[in-house]
């Protein structure tokens, strides 16, 4: 198989995303057809789900953004493609779809003001089509910009999270297989060992082999941004294993898949474990069995890992444990007047 498949992927997706940067709905419609297969499956976040085909997600995902948002413009940060340790050709795309938010969007009320949502998109390619794309919209984001979060405050940072550093995850040219290589290693020798905490705790995970001392991990919002390995401790990992001690990832059954620096990860659901003690997101302990989505990039940068970009579709794990968020948010904003209605 010739390197360059990856660049021939990433320029698949090219079209689509520059009609999705300037959105206008039927330069989309012929961008998503033409780099979809007409049976290729699509699975959103939650309240989505399984979307159907290409056209499903414009008229049914898309076209309702577009209506809140009507400049919508999407800009991506990440670009990157390899294939998977299971022999799978993947594109990962990261960044966020922006504009004014003028009417309200899965009843979340309009701010009048621009607002911004991570994605994280991943894109299965088999001869030149799209088959399979698994995405994650950081609705909670919009939530929270929208003054509408109804859960538990965010233990970490919640800002507008950045791109990569160096400003390169657009990664362009020919497949560097050295250095695609060595990051595929040090990100999966990194999960391997996070499964050492069953046997001897927070150290046995040797977080300090991989990660970088300015190490920042960008988790989704309801968890937030930590900064180094001490703030990823404090702000995501402690609450997180005091919570669910019993987690189990599905390294070797998911798909890591880097290039150059640029690491991507997907297993759809990528962790079960069972909610058994408190301190994760204002959860209660009930002993609740439960399955998380998420999808992962890794920078790397001279053998260490300097950024990771986490999104994990906090909606549904609460729409497992039988909490209708939106139910909630439409509750906890009953008594707020939408902008049209201020000015009349």
């Amino acid at each position: 198989m010739s390197v360059d498949i990856h660049c021939n992927n990433k320029a698949l997706l090219q079209p689509l995303r520059h009609a999705l940067y300037d959105f206008e709905p039927e330069r989309v419609r012929a961008a998503l057809q033409n780099a979809f297969h007409p049976n290729g499956e699509i699975v959103l976040a939650y309240p989505f789900e399984n979307v159907g085909g290409p056209i499903d997600l414009l008229n049914n995902v898309l076209m309702p953004l577009y209506q809140a948002m009507p400049d919508l413009e999407r800009r991506d940060t990440i670009v990157m493609a390899g294939e998977s340790l299971l022999g799978a050709n993947w594109v990962g795309c990261a960044g966020y779809y922006t504009g004014t938010f003028a009417a309200p969007w899965l009843d979340i009320p309009p701010t009048g003001h621009q607002v911004s949502m991570r994605f994280h998109e991943f894109y299965r390619v088999e001869d030149n089509r799209i088959v399979e794309m698994q995405a994650l919209w950081d609705i909670p984001e919009l939530m929270m910009q929208a003054g509408a979060w109804p859960m538990a405050p965010s233990l970490g940072r919640e800002w507008h999270v950045p791109g990569p550093a160096k400003q390169d995850g657009l990664v362009a040219g020919t497949h560097d297989d050295e250095r695609t290589a060595a990051s595929r290693k040090l990100v999966s020798d990194m999960l391997a060992a996070l499964g050492n905490f069953a046997e001897g705790g927070v150290e046995a995970m040797r977080l300090e082999d991989y990660w970088h001392p300015r190490f920042s991990w960008y988790g989704p919002s309801g968890i937030g941004t930590a900064r180094g390995i001490a703030g990823f401790r404090n702000w995501h990992q402690i609450p997180f294993l005091n919570a669910m001690p019993d987690r189990v990832g599905s390294i070797g059954k998911g798909h890591l898949f880097a290039d150059g620096d640029f690491v991507g990860f997907t297993a759809w659901p990528g962790m079960r474990m069972t909610i058994s003690d408190n301190g994760w997101l204002g959860i209660a302990p009930a002993n609740q069995k439960i399955t998380m989505r998420s999808l992962d990039f890794w920078r790397c940068e001279n053998g260490l890992i300097r950024e990771n970009w986490v999104l994990v579709d906090i909606l549904d794990v609460y729409h497992q444990l039988g909490v209708d968020v939106f139910a909630r948010l439409r509750e906890f904003n009953k008594a707020r007047r939408l902008p049209t209605e201020q000015t009349q």
